[in-house]
């Protein structure tokens, strides 16, 4: 008992020590369960534990679906695919009060959904659409708040990266996951629509409507649907049974490399660059992996997750009261952690008391993934924040300002996803996937 203490005790001190002094996640969560393991049963033996679960951690077919989806995701940011989103989400909000910051929401949606990447979707998505709002009137801040709060739905809709890392960590389906995240990502998107209809209704004058004849919304809609498509053939195939997710990670690459090359958008010459981006990227999240499954040791060695499962329960035995308490520590972690590090190290702890209450594991996979989708967009960590102000040339301060209003309405949809589950698991049961 007293080695499972002096271990939790030098896991959670040496991690908090290591973020306050700005140490790479990775490295604290690395170095800490390092230390801890060390504590317990010396460095020698220490070495060996933490090199075997390193590598036992990352040693998965499932998560080779994660650097193929990664590099997909950099074949499409460089496609040439976010214009033409961009123009099919024109034609389609186009007639809608506020048409641009519509089309800003609905594009974001899109392009994430298709490149699984808040980051690079606010990047892609506010470069082209930020200043032609300013041009329209609209506040420059609210602009880019737009952009910001729109762009994490597509960690939501599949192919999502969290999504694959909440599978590893609860051994849930990755096909019902990714199922489950479309009408969770799609009410992520209409608080974002609904918060722009308000400011447009109080702000007469501004967005003006958008009128495209038939032809050109055909030809616009026809143009994007190569770039839609792959979001049926991954998940269309994965329905079908015709390949695994991992095997659909690897078909998205070479029909996003095919679709760069048809767009002209791809040389032969930039392949060299766009494999080192995807390396790069994928590096970080499976180190992140690796020494999570060593912390995880630790954790269970010292018994922290049933430390805090039995102080939670001798608070409340009331299951909502208790997923209330879970989304608020979610929500305060998500502002200084990316939700990779935070899933894996948050849902072995938080998941066998919510499955004790009745909560379905894949409902609670999204309620973790909207949580930690809400921290992207949150200071003082939130990466997409930092990104949509960098890209707008504006500074963070009264973005953030401007962000609140989408914060509040983001906030009510969680708690609408999460106390009527029937939103996120109707579409798994329709497909036999439950």
């Amino acid at each position: 008992m007293e080695a499972a203490v002096i271990a939790g005790a030098v896991l959670v001190i040496g991690i908090v020590v290591l973020l306050l002094l700005r140490v790479p996640i990775a490295v604290a969560v690395g170095f800490s369960a390092f230390a801890a393991v060390s504590a317990v049963i010396g460095m020698e033996k220490a070495s060996f534990v933490a090199a075997q679960r390193l590598f036992t951690g990352i040693n998965s077919f499932t998560l080779l679906a994660i650097p193929f989806f990664i590099l997909a995701g950099v074949l499409m940011n460089n496609g040439g695919i976010a214009g033409r989103l961009i123009d099919a989400a024109k034609v389609l909000v186009g007639r809608m009060p506020g048409s641009l910051a519509q089309t800003n929401v609905v594009a974001n949606a899109l392009f994430g959904s298709v490149s699984g990447a808040a980051v690079a979707s606010a990047a892609a998505v506010g470069g082209v659409i930020n200043p032609r709002m300013k041009q329209e009137g609209y506040d420059k801040n609210f602009a880019a708040a737009v952009n910001i709060a729109s762009a994490p739905s597509g960690m939501l809709i599949p192919p999502s990266n969290t999504l694959i890392v909440y599978s590893l960590v609860s051994s849930t389906s990755i096909a019902t996951l990714f199922i489950a995240g479309y009408i969770p990502g799609i009410l992520w998107a209409i608080a974002c629509m609904f918060v722009v209809f308000l400011y447009v209704r109080k702000n007469k004058g501004i967005g003006v409507t958008e009128h495209v004849s038939l032809r050109m919304a055909l030809v616009t809609l026809w143009k994007a649907i190569p770039s839609v498509l792959m979001i049926v053939v991954v998940i269309g195939g994965i329905l079908a049974g015709i390949f695994t997710p991992t095997e659909s990670a690897a078909i998205a690459v070479v029909y996003c490399l095919v679709l760069g090359f048809l767009y002209r958008a791809i040389k032969v010459s930039d392949l060299p660059r766009i494999i080192l981006d995807a390396t790069k990227t994928t590096c970080i999240v499976m180190l992140l992996v690796g020494v999570s499954t060593i912390m995880s040791w630790v954790m269970a060695f010292s018994g922290i997750p049933n430390a805090l499962s039995n102080a939670m329960l001798s608070l409340t035995d009331s299951p909502v009261v208790i997923l209330i308490l879970i989304m608020i520590i979610l929500l305060v972690v998500g502002t200084f952690m990316d939700p990779t590090p935070a899933i894996l190290i948050f849902v072995p702890i938080f998941l066998p008391i919510v499955t004790e209450f009745g909560v379905d594991p894949i409902h609670f996979g999204l309620i973790v993934t909207f949580n930690l989708c809400l921290g992207t967009i949150t200071p003082p960590v939130g990466n997409v924040l930092f990104v949509g102000a960098k890209i707008a040339q504006l500074r963070v301060e009264p973005v953030i300002k401007a962000l609140v209003p989408f914060f509040v309405a983001l906030v009510v949809m969680l708690f609408v996803v999460a106390f009527v589950p029937a939103l996120t698991l109707w579409l798994p049961g329709l497909f036999g996937l439950l």
